[in-house]
This record gives structure tokens, sequence and C-alpha cells, in this order.
């Protein structure tokens, strides 16, 4: 069920990339209001998997008596928080390089987000590396 949540996570993820792409070629004029309906809705279904995988933790640390586990749960949520963030601030980025074209800075402000973004999806790779380990010790 955990990985489950967590191929839905990246599917989600794939549906905003999308739907930001979509948006970035209705400009200059942009349909705000399309694309306010789209993070609406791709806000929801994040909140639907975290409050999924909290139960999870949840069960992991109380029934099964595996704080480990859960604590590789914790972790993930922080990191997949912050990757959330950092999608909004490459969105957002994108959009003004676009509306900006001049400005040398914008590109560069994009190759941070990304390098950012990349060291932060190494790191959940990692965490799960060590939650898959971690709950085969046990089989």
């Amino acid at each position: 069920m955990f990985y489950h949540l967590q191929s839905e996570r990246v599917e989600t993820y794939r549906l905003f990339e999308e739907g930001h792409e979509a948006y970035l070629r209705t400009g200059p004029q942009y349909d705000f209001d399309h694309y306010r309906q789209l993070v609406h809705e791709i806000t929801q279904a994040f909140c639907g998997i975290s409050k999924e995988v909290l139960e999870i933790k949840g069960r992991l640390h109380h029934e099964f008596d595996r704080p480990d586990l859960s604590e590789h749960i914790e972790k993930l949520q922080s990191k997949e928080k912050q990757k959330l963030e950092l999608t909004a601030k490459l969105q957002l980025a994108r959009q003004r390089a676009q509306d900006h074209p001049e400005d040398e800075g914008c590109q560069e402000k994009i190759q941070e987000i990304k390098h950012e973004i990349i060291k932060n999806k190494e790191a959940l790779s990692e965490i799960m590396q060590d939650f898959k380990y971690d709950s085969e010790e046990c089989d």
C-alpha cells in the first residue's frame, strides 16, 4: 500500500507538470482560472495521499512496533513537502522566464531550483531504499 501511494504521488507530480506546461502555453494572457482549479485538485490529491501515508506511519509505530519504519516515513513526508514547495518555485520561475526573456537571471534561478529538486529526489530515493531494506529485514 505504501509503495502504491508513492507511485500515486509520482503520477500526481506528472499531472501537475503537464498542467503547468499547458498553462504556460496560454501566455501572455494566461488562463489562470483553469490553472487555479488544477492546483486545487493537485493539492487535494496530495492531501489525500499524505493522510493515508500518515495512517500507515501510525500503524507501523503502534500496531507493529516499528518506530524505525515510521521514522523513514516521517523523513519522507518532510522531503515530499519540500519537493512540492520546490516544484511550485520552479513553476513560478518558469513563468517569470517566459514573461521576461531578456532577464538572464531567470534561467539561472531555474537551473538552481532544478538542482535542488535533483538533490531532493536523491534524498527521497535514499529514504525509500532505507525503508525497503529495513522492512525486508523482518520478513
